[in-house]
């Protein structure tokens, strides 16, 4: 966001007015530039002065969720006297594209409500509450709503007909393959290295086999799950113990291994649409019957028989079992071992997965409780890891738009999470939840990746109810001299000098200005 608050005096009787901006992330006709140019030029013809700018860089006017402008300011004018007695808007679609026009009429509303009135001043009526203007805007609101999926089912279609033609659309190649470019003549113009994007519109990518090396480790895999029986978490560890890493160069686990075995990719297949979050609603799984595909379009690394065997194999592995069946068989796990949890169901032949149990009965903890088994200790952290995973994006398009504003360059690494700030500073952010050690004082923990390590790791600690921000911790990685850190309430000076209440030292990193040019 731009400075706040202008150096520019008014006279006796000047309206002051806040100036609200958006740019979505697709290409507008509109930069955030352009729309504060009409609308200061509007301003000065109405005698409004211009004190505040909200900006929002972007982000789609769908719905509320990202736009940390506009709900500061909506927050700023409930809170009451927030300085300005206006607010401008190029046209009701910055205001929002709103699926529910009643949602757009309500933000606006509660300015209203509050004395502040919003103008709309490329609009070719006066937003003053006449019934004219109300109607018009009832349209104008639709509108934009009925714009934003009209162009969703466009783009949606398109990208149906790059999958049909065999193209590839966004997603990491994977172990054992790569991207590779081609120009609209299908001509091969190089490998897509990871975070490198196209850069033409008809460029197209579809996906190959990568190194040598690599294919063989993919049929190994394939060949030892199928025929030697190994499970994917004993193919996991060979892998480890042989020193061989994932194309993220991270150690094996379970889930990459399944990962592998599951996607069609490795036979040559292009699908799409497995998943759908359309208009900023609700993620959910298709069904197969709403999968768009084209076979045999890439490389296959794998022979087909190979690829449904496995799938035979896990099909029959995680079989439909009735709720009272399941339950039967935890039951029966819990009496054998005398004690539960998701790695052991997970290990045990013939049991449905640890998801399919939480996916079923609304968590590992509602099983447990209907079948009577009490694990003996607090098991909240599962919550608090939950929403610790949906906090995690919010604080990080926080940082984004913090640097933005403050004339800096930031994006986050493909693969990694890590922000590169400036092209010079690389950065990872750890959101580290509050525990509590053996005399029950809070304590906090945080492990560094050694292998990746960044230039500085934003440590976020959080409170007790593991819910709100405490403080943070800014540790370079010329300091970190251990995988692991502990935080106490009280921590040694030398750790306590890298404390600090709020992200600010870190965005004056990150901050830009002009030098003065010579004569």
């Amino acid at each position: 966001m731009h400075d706040p608050m202008t150096s520019e005096c008014g006279e006796a009787g000047e309206k002051r007015g806040a100036m609200y901006v958006r740019m979505s992330t697709d290409h507008q006709k509109y930069s955030t530039e352009n729309q504060a140019d009409t609308i200061r030029e509007y301003a000065s013809r109405h005698g409004i002065r211009i004190v505040r700018i909200y900006e929002d860089a972007g982000k789609s006017g769908l719905s509320l969720e990202g736009r940390d402008a506009l709900k500061r300011m909506i927050e700023d004018v409930q809170a009451g006297s927030p300085g300005f007695d206006v607010i401008l808007v190029l046209d009701v679609t910055r205001w929002g594209r709103f699926q529910d026009a009643d949602e757009s009429a309500f933000h606006e509303y509660i300015c209203r409500r509050a004395g502040i009135d919003v103008i709309y001043v490329a609009e070719q009526f006066e937003n003053d509450g006449s019934p004219v203007s109300t109607i018009v805007k009832g349209v104008k609101r639709a509108m934009a709503g009925e714009y934003s999926r009209e162009l969703s089912s466009k783009v949606f279609a398109g990208q149906c007909r790059l999958i049909e033609l065999g193209y590839r659309q966004g997603g990491p190649a994977g172990f054992g393959l790569r991207r590779v470019l081609l120009d609209e003549q299908r001509n091969i113009k190089g490998l897509l290295k990871r975070g490198e994007h196209k850069s033409l519109q008809t460029d197209r990518v579809i996906l190959m086999a990568g190194p040598d090396e690599e294919v063989e480790i993919v049929r190994w895999i394939y060949q030892s799950f199928t025929e030697e029986g190994l499970r994917e978490s004993e193919i996991a560890a060979r892998l480890n113990l042989r020193s061989i890493c994932t194309d993220l160069g991270r150690p094996w686990t379970r889930g990459v291994v399944h990962g592998i075995l599951t996607n069609e990719k490795y036979i040559g297949n292009n699908v799409f649409n497995r998943r759908s979050f359309k208009l900023k609603k609700r993620r959910v799984a298709n069904g197969p019957e709403m999968w768009v595909r084209a076979d045999g379009v890439f490389q296959a690394v794998v022979e087909p028989r190979y690829f449904y065997t496995a799938q035979g194999i896990i099909r029959e592995r995680n079989r439909k079992f009735s709720d009272a069946d399941m339950l039967d068989r935890l039951k029966a796990l819990h009496e054998r071992q005398g004690w539960l949890s998701g790695i052991l169901i997970d290990d045990t032949d013939g049991m449905p997965s640890s998801a399919a149990y939480a996916y079923r009965f609304g968590g590992l903890v509602g099983a447990y409780r209907l079948i009577g088994y009490d694990p003996g200790r607090d098991l909240s952290f599962i919550d608090d890891n939950k929403h610790i995973r949906l906090m995690h994006p919010d604080v990080i398009a926080e940082v984004l738009m913090r640097i933005r504003g403050l004339g800096g360059a930031v994006r986050v690494e493909e693969g990694t999470d890590f922000l590169i700030v400036n092209d010079e500073i690389k950065a990872s952010l750890v959101i580290s939840r509050c525990g509590r050690n053996a005399s029950g004082r809070n304590q906090w923990k945080i492990r560094f990746d050694a292998g990746l390590m960044p230039d500085i790791t934003i440590v976020a600690r959080l409170c007790a109810n593991n819910r709100d921000i405490l403080d943070y911790y800014l540790i370079p990685a010329l300091d970190v001299e251990a995988p692991a850190l502990r935080f106490a309430d009280r921590n040694p000076l030398a750790l306590e000098a890298y404390r600090f209440d709020e992200l600010e030292p870190f965005f004056r990193l990150a901050e830009r200005a002009e030098l003065p040019v010579a004569a």
